[in-house]
């Protein structure tokens, strides 16, 4: 199937906690609610990488997390769009002198889209994936 077969119905979204303060996933899961509905885009969220065209990860990658992104990231079905959401994944945030970071997460898989901030609100969340979806599309 083609790329455009695949991203023509809705997108699925997996999300990846990598050892975060939790804001960053409550700014996600708010941008599922009723007030912001991310559904209305066709975008929802799934328990498994094996069934979802883009993956949001957040949080400091850590030691023990790289491995398992980069495993997650080479078991998902292709193309995966992966969005770096939150100042920990964009950039290491404020742990960027700690001896315990292997992010962010560029340095381990290909980020497609940055969503930056401490947290981020949930209306950048969505632009970031709308814009991801909208460059897969045009592939």
């Amino acid at each position: 199937m083609s790329i455009g077969g695949i991203l023509s119905r809705s997108i699925w979204v997996f999300h990846f906690a990598s050892g975060p303060c939790n804001n960053c996933d409550i700014e996600i899961l708010d941008a599922l609610t009723p007030r912001f509905d991310l559904e209305r885009f066709g975008i929802k969220l799934v328990g498994s990488i094996k069934h979802a065209d883009c993956m949001l990860v957040t949080g400091m990658i850590n030691v023990k997390g790289a491995p398992r992104l980069k495993y997650l990231y080479d078991m998902a079905p292709k193309p995966l769009a992966v969005v770096a959401v939150g100042g920990c994944a964009c950039s290491k945030g404020i742990f960027k002198d700690s001896y315990y970071t292997r992010g962010p997460v560029d340095r381990i898989i290909p980020v497609d889209a940055y969503v930056p901030g401490c947290p981020p609100r949930p209306e950048a969340i969505i632009d970031g994936i709308v814009k991801v979806v909208k460059k897969l599309r045009s592939v």
